[in-house]
């Protein structure tokens, strides 16, 4: 016997509907079990469902005409015969309202023979085809919402994974130090404690860093330090304090970034670090290049606050003989390069600064632009040796070289 479809059987029931005469108009599926007295077949039974409900209804619901109009399907019977007996199920799609198809099932447990059989026919249920899709649909959405909630990252964490990934392909390996891959190509480089203060600088894109991996620091860092120039950039705690100590004593540092007291490298945000390397100090000004001997009796709140008092004190405004310059280029986009005298040598485009700052061969003492004064633009004015570079303000500039002047629209 074919398998009893209920309410619980939405897949198969509409599975069986879409196999019927006119789904589009279908609103409900009669379920009728019927049992037999004998063998039959599925055309005695259709022929018995047509035949003993003939003008039981009247017009309006004779399942000839009703089949006609496409109000209702195809009748579907399933059958089986065992042991002298038959048993099956009737399956009609309705397209009428949900009265007139309860009138039409009804009529069906009319019905005594099939054949020359004694039968008896029992309604189960009267399937809502719609509900049944919206449960089907209701079912699903949660399914997706599920795979959603699974599979779905928010632009954060999308963000994160694709700038970690970035951090992991980048990190090398500088004879045997952690390192970003700039280290060997950059004139200047940041030395950090460890591997993680690598990558997340890394993630700000600064790559010219170089980690010691504790204070027993490689010579290789020395080495560096020989031709290039140094930055320092430890936490903020005792670990950084004594790796410092010890870099100060084995190699030619040049600047030291303080970080705030209990802060680590590996978790500053970039305005934090960016604020700490354009705060940078030359080793000649801190406590740690002229006293060290005292210093290590000193906590290191007391120098900091004794550093930034002497700095108030000692830092005068510094003078801008290209002021006049800078207002004339304010809001033009242009640059200039001045000779000894002041003298305009060219005039160009910001956008085509670099280019010809690298090309030039007038004998420039200083470029003057309105724009901000990057990295590179004083990589080139130090390659050219240029007294001055003068522009609006001072973007992400690691090394600032002690030859050149940096100025902006805010000094005096």
């Amino acid at each position: 016997m074919a398998k009893s479809k209920g309410k619980g059987d939405g897949d198969e029931i509409l599975e069986e509907v879409n196999k019927m005469h006119d789904v589009d108009t279908t609103k409900y599926v009669i379920h009728a079990n019927i049992t037999a007295e004998g063998f039959v077949e599925k055309s005695d039974v259709v022929g018995a469902i047509f035949g003993q409900t003939e003008g039981l209804l009247g017009e309006e619901l004779d399942l000839r005409d009703l089949q006609k109009s496409s109000r209702i399907g195809r009748i579907e019977v399933n059958v089986e015969s065992k042991g002298g007996k038959s048993r099956g199920e009737i399956l009609i799609p309705s397209g009428l309202d949900k009265v007139e198809t309860a009138i039409l099932a009804a009529s069906l447990e009319t019905i005594d023979r099939v054949g020359p059989c004694i039968a008896q026919v029992n309604v189960t249920t009267m399937e809502d085809i719609r509900a049944t899709k919206r449960k089907r649909i209701t079912d699903r959405a949660k399914q997706l919402m599920h795979e959603v909630v699974e599979r779905g990252i928010d632009s954060e964490m999308m963000v994160n994974e694709v700038k970690q990934a970035v951090r992991m392909e980048e990190i090398t390996q500088y004879k045997g130090l952690p390192a970003g891959p700039n280290v060997e190509s950059s004139d200047a480089i940041l030395v950090v404690e460890g591997r993680a203060d690598v990558l997340n600088l890394l993630k700000y894109g600064i790559k010219n860093t170089i980690a010691v991996e504790g204070t027993n620091i490689s010579p290789v860092i020395n080495k560096l330090s020989k031709r290039k120039t140094v930055t320092a950039l430890v936490d903020g705690d005792r670990g950084g304090d004594l790796i410092l100590k010890e870099l100060l004593q084995i190699a030619d540092v040049d600047y030291i970034a303080t970080v705030p007291e209990g802060r680590s490298v590996e978790d500053m945000a970039y305005k934090e670090i960016t604020k700490a390397l354009h705060n940078k100090a030359p080793v000649e000004q801190q406590e740690y290049g002229k006293e060290k001997k005292e210093q290590e009796k000193v906590p290191r709140r007391v120098i900091q606050r004794k550093k930034v008092k002497e700095e108030k004190e000692e830092k005068a405004p510094i003078p801008n003989p290209f002021k006049t310059q800078l207002e004339e280029l304010e809001g033009t986009f242009k640059a200039r390069l001045l000779d000894k005298e002041k003298n305009v040598l060219k005039e160009t485009t910001v956008r085509d600064l670099a280019k010809e700052l690298k090309e030039t061969d007038e004998n420039a003492n200083c470029v003057v632009f309105d724009g901000v004064i990057t990295q590179r633009i004083v990589d080139i004015a130090k390659e050219k040796n240029l007294e001055y570079v003068v522009g609006l303000k001072v973007g992400d500039v690691v090394k600032m070289p002690a030859s050149l002047k940096i100025l902006t629209s805010e000094s005096a």
